[in-house]
């Protein structure tokens, strides 16, 4: 038996059906985990090196690439069964709804770097990673769903995990 299916067989039967619920909303979480690991990453080594007294642009660079990440996740995983829309138009509202992301991510950044005037890797830490992630995955998540992928069940699903007893041979 996989793993996953294993793990999933010993939950209790509430959880297990909260999962299935909410299968979009987790796998939108796991994207955007990665995509925090993606964008921290990139960001740091940016803003330790080559962009040290640009840091708002070191991290716009770093969520740039994220989010081009984000795209092909989100598209071929968390929202395989969503769509309605031609792939081409998609993606321009993607990007779109992307890039007002973005903007909502930096607010926070921009607000503690330049009005608040605070320069610790903390104010940092929490304003750019915390605080405007926090803000742009509610937002993102929101848009993916009502304006770039707006028609549930457009392409086919996959199986609900379901618990499957396993066979054992009584000879």
């Amino acid at each position: 038996m996989p793993v996953v299916r294993r793990i999933f067989s010993g939950l209790p039967e509430p959880v297990r059906f909260l999962i299935n619920k909410h299968r979009e909303l987790i796998r939108f979480a796991v994207v955007g985990g990665t995509t925090f690991v993606i964008d921290n990453g990139i960001w740091y080594a940016l803003k330790l090196t080559v962009l040290q007294d640009k840091v708002v642009t070191a991290k716009a660079i770093a969520v740039l690439v994220a989010v081009i990440a984000s795209y092909v996740l989100s598209r071929e995983w968390s929202f395989h069964t969503r769509g309605g829309r031609e792939r081409h138009h998609e993606a321009a509202l993607f990007f779109l709804v992307s890039g007002m992301g973005i903007g909502v991510n930096l607010l926070p950044l921009y607000a503690s770097r330049h009005v608040l005037d605070l320069h610790s890797e903390v104010a940092d830490f929490v304003s750019g990673s915390v605080i405007g992630m926090l803000l742009a995955t509610a937002f993102k998540y929101w848009s993916m769903r009502k304006f770039v992928f707006p028609e549930a069940g457009a392409r086919p699903s996959v199986r609900t995990l379901r618990v499957v007893p396993e066979q054992r041979d009584v000879a």
